[in-house]
């Protein structure tokens, strides 16, 4: 596991090779992944892609990375929380897998152009960006939405969005099956005013997309997961009983199964 941090990478077990090494040496790494193409009774169906995972410590987000990565992806994982980022590797690496982390604030354009610049020098490309980065404001009735509140669902359900597309479009494009995965949720939940607005703009910048790529790529999803025992759903909904909701880790599987194979 490698962990991008503070514009350099650092890493739990070994160095990252410099852009140079690895330009030589990329070929070779990218054979022996196709070569191990089962580990742990798995097929390794996407040995030898790289899956760049925004808001990828809980939820959604982390599943999708562990079932990218069961898959022979190399998984670039972002989130905020570096401990959560730590233990998803663990897993990941538990079962075969292998992950960069990258600890960073996905609102931070400087940071986020620093990442996609890393995965370009070292890899020359993404071949799949799953999207699992939200905020959720407290709940709050309309007319008490606070300017700070409204400007934090802005600045991370909206504007990090749009700049991220803008960013990482050009990375997966040299892929020759580029996929960009984001979630949806329509809940109606009272005083969450602020948050369903976001959503709403993130969902019709995310079908723009869809529209404008449908001919020529990159191949853009918007799914709907299943309610599911979030800590962002259980601040919507306090105290409702968790047992029938869906795991994370089944509508990883649901969703991305149809996708990838």
């Amino acid at each position: 596991m490698f962990r991008l941090q503070h514009g350099k990478v650092k890493q739990r077990a070994r160095k990252l090779p410099t852009a140079t090494a690895n330009q030589a040496r990329q070929k070779t790494l990218l054979a022996k992944s196709l070569l191990s193409s089962h580990v742990g009774g798995m097929e390794k169906i996407l040995s030898g892609k790289i899956a760049l995972v925004t808001g990828a410590s809980r939820g959604i987000g982390a599943a999708s990375a562990e079932w990218l990565a069961a898959r022979g992806a190399h998984v670039v994982a972002v989130a905020r929380t570096t401990g959560a980022l730590e233990e998803l590797d663990d897993r990941i690496q538990a079962k075969g897998g292998q992950a960069t982390l990258a600890p960073m604030d996905i609102t931070t354009d400087a940071a986020m152009a620093h990442l996609c610049r890393s995965i370009f020098d070292r890899w020359g490309r993404a071949d799949i960006w799953v999207h699992a980065a939200f905020h959720a404001t407290a709940l709050t009735p309309a007319p008490h939405i606070t300017e700070k509140d409204l400007d934090r669902a802005i600045g991370t359900n909206i504007r990090a969005v749009s700049r991220l597309i803008t960013m990482i479009a050009p990375l997966i494009e040299p892929s020759d099956d580029p996929h960009a995965v984001f979630f949806d949720d329509t809940w109606d939940a009272k005083f969450a005013g602020t948050y369903g607005m976001s959503k709403a703009a993130t969902r019709a910048l995310v079908q723009n997309w869809q529209s404008e790529t449908e001919k020529h790529g990159p191949n853009v999803h918007l799914l709907h997961p299943k309610p599911m025992p979030t800590a962002l759903r259980a601040r919507f909904y306090p105290g409702e009983d968790r047992e029938g909701l869906a795991k994370p880790s089944d509508e990883a599987e649901r969703l991305l199964q149809p996708i990838f194979g």
